[in-house]
């Protein structure tokens, strides 16, 4: 290919401006480079919540956004992933303590399937019972803030900490915790994926019924 080619192919190539959601005051992510609109959806990108609220001390959590429409010069993005950073996750494990985990899959009201991981760091070493407990307080507390919110409503709850804060208030009455978590959220399917999943579904049973 002649340099003429080359410089003629990247001067069609054009900059956007990755916005967050809505829910995210709109913060700008970051910047790709694509030759088409096209090209720019479904790409990827990373950071930290602290980088997108500008508050410093919020940079223990890693977010991921997927660019979902593309305009001129500028690429909107959703939410699909939070996640405590390693060296976070790692500095809340101590010796002669408990980890207690779990993984939850909900349902938001406007029909958005997610998958949480709540997590609780006990002060000693808590018995099975105690760890069952508070594992059960976890799932219980996840389930019943997906019920009432919907997904934009429900992602609020975990990034600002509300829901860990409630698991906290609540699994310290079966053992003293130092901290409590959601160590990783995941959107998995939007409500039309949904939808089509439970028509999927409910074609098969009838299938089977006759």
């Amino acid at each position: 290919m002649s340099e003429r080619s080359v410089s003629k192919k990247n001067q069609q190539k054009r900059w956007y401006t990755i916005l967050a959601p809505e829910q995210f005051d709109r913060a700008e992510l970051g910047e790709t480079v694509a030759d088409e609109p096209e090209k720019v959806l479904d790409r990827t990108i990373e950071a930290t919540l602290g980088d997108v609220t500008d508050e410093s001390g919020e940079n223990n959590v890693k977010l991921t956004f997927q660019v979902t429409d593309v305009g001129s010069d500028t690429a909107y993005a959703e939410f699909v992933k939070s996640e405590l950073t390693r060296d976070y996750q790692r500095s809340l494990v101590r010796r002669g303590s408990s980890k207690i985990e779990t993984v939850v899959v909900v349902r938001t009201t406007d029909d958005y399937r997610v998958e949480l991981q709540p997590a609780a760091f006990t002060t000693k070493q808590a018995d099975q019972s105690q760890q069952k407990a508070i594992r059960r307080i976890m799932i219980d507390l996840v389930e019943e803030a997906a019920e009432d919110r919907t997904f934009e409503q429900l992602i609020d709850s975990v990034v600002e900490g509300r829901l860990s804060s409630a698991i906290y208030s609540e699994a310290k009455t079966v053992y003293p915790l130092r901290r409590a978590e959601i160590q990783k959220t995941t959107l998995e399917a939007h409500p039309e994926e949904v939808h089509e999943e439970e028509a999927t579904s409910v074609d098969v049973e009838e299938d089977e019924e006759a």
